[in-house]
């Protein structure tokens, strides 16, 4: 009778991980990357991308709130490599 507690602790520690085996993977550079980490440094990378335009073209005087802006931007560009990825974007 002792031992069901602690199975039944040890069952509501794994059954959560069992999400984890199903994530999608990329292969890059022989390994293979999470796919939300793929997006979301492609994201990252977007959002740089858009607040450099911003700034040489002088955009960045005229848009208020650019965190939140190039934040946006970057959610968006992460999420459309999400959805091509896993086969939900024509």
């Amino acid at each position: 009778m002792a031992r069901l507690p602690r199975l039944l602790s040890l069952a509501a520690l794994v059954v959560p991980l069992y999400g984890c085996a199903g994530a999608p993977a990329v292969p890059l550079f022989g390994a293979y990357f999470p796919l939300w980490l793929l997006s979301a440094l492609v994201g990252i990378a977007g959002a740089l991308i858009a607040w450099r335009i911003f700034v040489t073209t002088g955009w960045a005087e005229t848009i208020r709130w650019q965190l939140l802006v190039n934040t946006a931007i970057g959610l968006m560009i992460a999420e459309i490599v999400w959805l091509i990825g896993t086969g939900h974007f024509p």
